[in-house]
């Protein structure tokens, strides 16, 4: 974490987790997993080997860095933990969480959005330049183009990113859960609140997500004005290779049936086999007429 010069450490004290409160609207989620299990149990054993970083507020302490390890205390049955108080306003904590937090391994696309766009908002609040309102197109040096320069994303993708926190909260979930690719999901998040309201519906219905082609299609339609709930309903409706129905068969169980060779070859033989098979039922049912 950078800190100006000017800015002081004070040492290290224990404070109680009553005095704690998360950053408000801080972008990374707390979650009750494997992971968080694993920092239970060491908190247990060995207490907390990293101090917190937090700034005084008026009721209390505001967490800059350290949300996962405090929520793990109170799991572990802590009363206190370790800090380290640093005189910073707003804006300047906001900066400091991000950058606290975006080399985590692993990290939600929501996450990422969000935390760059509290980091921009609180840059451009400071008065850095953030060109927030330029396009996606990289034609200078610019704020963002830095910020992502330290995360190891391009100018681009940090706009791109930031497009994620127009999304609403079904697609953006979708997003984090791998079902709705990151490139389609930009697209979408052109859309009106009402047009993805209609189309997070038709997800649930046809339990298909779109396509890059089939997002790029209702943005372009969404823009002219013309993407109606038929429609999103059409678009949704279309078959696409990757969702089209597959049948699997253990090998074990049709091993001594297929020839030798390559997989060519063994497919060509189950097609002729399937087509054989065809035939004969029709054959028999034609002589039980």
């Amino acid at each position: 974490m950078n800190l100006d010069k000017e800015k002081s450490f004070k040492n290290i004290k224990e404070v109680s987790l009553a005095e704690l409160k998360p950053f408000e609207g801080h972008p990374y989620k707390v979650r009750d997993d494997e992971e968080m299990d694993a920092l239970i149990e060491s908190i247990r054993e060995h207490g907390i080997m990293v101090p917190l970083m937090v700034r005084p507020t008026d009721t209390g302490y505001e967490i800059i860095s350290g949300h996962r390890r405090a929520h793990a205390a109170i799991s572990a049955g802590l009363k206190t933990v370790p800090v380290v108080e640093l005189e910073m306003n707003r804006d300047e904590a906001a900066v400091a969480l991000v950058d606290s937090n975006l080399h985590r391994e692993h990290i939600l696309p929501s996450e990422k959005a969000f935390a760059y766009k509290l980091k921009l908002d609180a840059l451009s609040r400071q008065g850095k330049r953030t060109d927030l309102t330029s396009s996606q197109v990289a034609t200078k040096l610019d704020t963002a183009k830095e910020m992502g320069a330290t995360s190891g994303d391009s100018r681009d993708t940090v706009y791109r990113y930031i497009r994620l926190t127009h999304l609403n909260p079904t697609l953006l979930r979708l997003v984090d859960e791998g079902r709705i690719a990151f490139t389609p999901a930009v697209e979408l998040s052109y859309l009106s609140d009402e047009e993805q309201d209609i189309l997070a519906f038709e997800i649930a219905v046809t339990e298909a997500t779109p396509s890059l082609s089939q997002a790029v299609r209702m943005k372009r339609l969404s823009g002219e004005g013309k993407l109606t709930a038929e429609l999103i309903a059409s678009i949704m409706a279309e078959e696409k290779a990757n969702q089209r129905e597959k049948v699997s068969i253990p090998l074990s169980s049709i091993g001594r049936y297929l020839p030798d060779g390559d997989t060519e070859r063994v497919r060509e033989f189950i097609i002729k086999a399937c087509a054989f098979y065809k035939k004969h039922l029709s054959r028999q049912r034609e002589e039980a007429r």
